[in-house]
């Protein structure tokens, strides 16, 4: 892609374009190292993808500031003191990409898993009261999309049709939370086990379930991306107690979240805080 070309190309295209180019990498790089390592997998595809995506931002839109999952500090709370050094420009930039190059890397370590991603949002301060997400991508290079190339959700994907029987609830595959299990059986639901954030909320975008209910621990990067394709799919996103999702705060820890068709986020809302 020359520069020109890809200068032109709107923030949702962008995102969509570097989700591509860091999936195809991540791809290359599992062909290459095998699965022998998993320890050397999972840090080898971090850095891989982490360096091609920094050194296309810094390229392509050297004015934005980034939070990635794999920069320094990136999990730490920043306090307006003194004492707590440097503030990062991303607290005081109009617009932050954030970026978790590669969701899911327990499922990227294991021969024959497709339930790993990478995550690309652009979060804009200007874009309302507590900033929001503008443009969002989630690629899935080990899934196909209907033109036989590596799946690459972006925010104007249209959202697959409901279906009848009872709610599919994507799960956590190695750490559920203690409440979803109760949450699933009390209302008669049946928990879906993925890997990968993005990816179980992607399903919800393309009808592989219902809902995605998690709490536990997650940061910004875990969700942003996903959530965009989700929203701009028309789906609902919030916190489990209904309240707003919102990014690039002092403290990048954002635990919990449900994503799901807007038909049931009230029921999914009333049960949740009953069983959590």
């Amino acid at each position: 892609m020359t520069e020109d070309g890809t200068g032109r190309l709107d923030d949702q295209a962008f995102a969509e374009w570097l989700a591509g180019e860091a999936g195809v990498a991540l791809t290359a790089l599992r062909a290459e190292q095998g699965f022998a390592d998993a320890k050397a997998l999972k840090d080898a595809g971090d850095k891989v993808s982490h360096d091609l995506m920094s050194t296309a931002l810094a390229r392509w839109r050297p004015a934005d500031a980034v939070l990635s999952e794999e920069q320094a500090d990136s999990r730490r709370a920043w306090a307006d003191d003194p004492s707590a050094g440097d503030r990062p420009t991303r607290l005081t930039a109009d617009r932050v990409w954030i970026i978790d190059p590669l969701d899911g890397t327990r499922e990227f370590s294991e021969s024959g898993r497709d339930d790993w991603a990478v995550h690309v949002a652009l979060w804009q301060r200007s874009a309302g009261p507590d900033g929001a997400l503008v443009a969002g991508a989630v690629g899935m290079p080990a899934r196909t999309g209907p033109d036989g190339t590596p799946l690459v959700l972006g925010n104007r994907v249209p959202a697959a049709p409901a279906v009848d029987g009872p709610l599919r609830i994507a799960v956590s595959r190695s750490r559920p939370p203690a409440f979803v299990s109760e949450l699933v059986e009390g209302i008669g639901a049946r928990a879906v086990p993925m890997g990968s954030a993005g990816v179980k909320v992607c399903a919800v975008v393309t009808g592989e379930v219902d809902a995605y209910v998690h709490a536990g621990g997650q940061y910004e990067w875990d969700s942003a991306a996903p959530v965009a394709v989700a929203l701009g799919a028309g789906m609902h996103a919030s916190r489990i107690d209904g309240s707003p999702l919102r990014y690039n705060r002092d403290d990048p820890r954002l635990p919990d979240l449900l994503v799901c068709r807007p038909e049931h986020a009230g029921s999914l809302l009333a049960a949740i805080d009953r069983y959590r």
